[in-house]
């Protein structure tokens, strides 16, 4: 078919833009026929038939004059750059009618796939008014979108015909990862670190950098009275510590392809990005170097490490667009490359699947090597369904065996991280709702007792 053949083809079937009758339209017409049909049977001509119809239809073509021509219709589309990935946000629709007649319009916005969309939108414009149109919608997949066209018919006065607008409209957006999490850190550290009951510990007696002085509250440290502020104020003062700043803190993200078993919300990628990007606000607001590396067989991202808050920002526009690979990690190779870029001592927080990693005897021969320089500590999100089988009755013979061969895989897998743990490298796995609140917790934990 050549191209001007399928230019008609499109314009025969309205594909853009064009004029449709309605529904209305087609009922009339419908309505007409079978009278005209009846009458035939008493004896009207098919001649007066069909000039019946023709007349009619005709008519209705006058009907197009009271709708407003495409180029007394003038819009726009408002919307937010970067979005949350779950959170629903309010997309505007400017549209601006310069004719003297009012219509009822549906719209459709051209919205990627992975986007909630309740469409096609309906309502109606006065004549000479601007309206604007509102609509809600959720992201459900991170990454980058464009969004080129917006679908537009509005119908004429009497609802006979309606006309099609094709509005060339281009945005683009970014779909971050869901910062619920992290605002909620930056908002109060202490409430969100609330973890099983236990709040962050205490920093070890005198470690750490002074704060400064403030009044003795029951449970603190004798030791650390400020006699002389004592004397002076005549009341119980006492010296307040912080941990060291300056430290650098390298968060590893697997991308590979155990990271893409589906959860609750999303996958477990998903849930590693919302937590390391709390990581990195608590670390960067501590005055911490924060980098990242993103991997599977390869390296996919790398950040450098740097501090402020302005580089929470940096990390995010580096990391928002990771995909899971199909292919295995290569944790060897990421962890050599990691021993060529990061010189000084870190704190290395792998977020990955421990059931994958324990079984990665090359990753251990380095990780032996690298654990006289940095401190290593890895998250993995626990597995649910392994955990539900455990818990399960053995209430017939198949239940039995599935729950025995749960247990072996568990017992297994505590088996294998012992043997890790022996050599100072500790793993830990976390429910996924629970992930930012052990990372960072963790995090905080390991800053508080200097171990870094």
């Amino acid at each position: 078919m050549t191209k001007s053949l399928k230019s008609l083809w499109a314009r025969f079937l309205f594909q853009d833009r064009g004029i449709l009758p309605t529904k209305r339209l087609l009922l009339l017409f419908l309505i007409l026929s079978l009278f005209l049909t009846l009458g035939s049977v008493w004896g009207v001509s098919w001649g007066y038939v069909f000039f019946v119809n023709g007349f009619i239809f005709l008519v209705s073509l006058s009907d197009l004059l009271f709708s407003p021509r495409k180029s007394q219709l003038f819009f726009s589309r408002s919307l937010s750059e970067e979005m949350e990935r779950g959170i629903n946000y309010s997309f505007k629709i400017n549209v601006r009618n310069e004719s003297v007649h009012s219509f009822s319009y549906r719209l459709i916005d051209g919205l990627p796939q992975s986007f909630e969309q309740g469409f096609p939108l309906a309502g109606s414009i006065p004549k000479e008014s601007a309206s604007v149109i509102l609509y809600e919608t959720m992201a459900k997949e991170r990454g980058k979108y464009e969004i080129q066209k917006l679908y537009f018919r509005y119908r004429s006065l009497l609802g006979l015909w309606e006309k099609q607008v094709t509005v060339d409209l281009a945005d683009t957006i970014k779909v971050i990862p869901d910062l619920t999490e992290t605002k909620q850190y930056l908002e109060n550290a202490q409430q969100f670190l609330l973890h099983q009951g236990l709040k962050i510990r205490r920093i070890r007696s005198g470690a750490g950098d002074f704060s400064k002085i403030r009044s003795y509250v029951v449970g603190d440290d004798p030791r650390k009275i400020n006699w002389r502020q004592t004397a002076k104020l005549h009341e119980v003062m006492t010296n307040e510590y912080e941990p060291e700043h300056g430290k650098y803190i390298t968060i590893l993200i697997d991308c590979g392809r155990m990271m893409g078993a589906e959860l609750k919300k999303g996958n477990r990628l998903e849930r590693t990005l919302e937590a390391a990007m709390t990581c990195t606000a608590a670390a960067l607001q501590k005055g911490d170097y924060v980098s990242v590396l993103a991997f599977s067989k390869e390296i996919k991202v790398y950040v450098p490490p740097a501090k402020g808050m302005a580089h929470l920002q940096t990390i995010l526009q580096a990391i928002y667009n990771l995909k899971v690979d199909a292919a295995e990690s290569n944790y060897a190779a990421v962890l050599q490359y990691l021993e060529m870029v990061q010189k000084k001592r870190s704190l290395l927080l792998l977020f990955s699947d421990v059931r994958t990693f324990l079984h990665e005897e090359s990753a251990l021969n380095y990780l032996k090597k690298m654990r006289q320089r940095h401190l290593f500590l890895m998250i993995g999100i626990e597995d649910r369904s392994l955990q539900r089988r455990i818990n399960e009755e053995p209430i017939d013979v198949q239940t039995a065996m599935l729950k025995s061969i749960a247990q072996q895989q568990n017992l297994i897998k505590k088996r294998e991280k012992n043997k890790w743990e022996k050599q100072g490298l500790q793993m830990i796995e976390a429910k996924e709702e629970k992930l930012a609140i052990t990372a960072v917790s963790h995090y905080i934990d390991i800053m508080n007792q200097n171990l870094l």
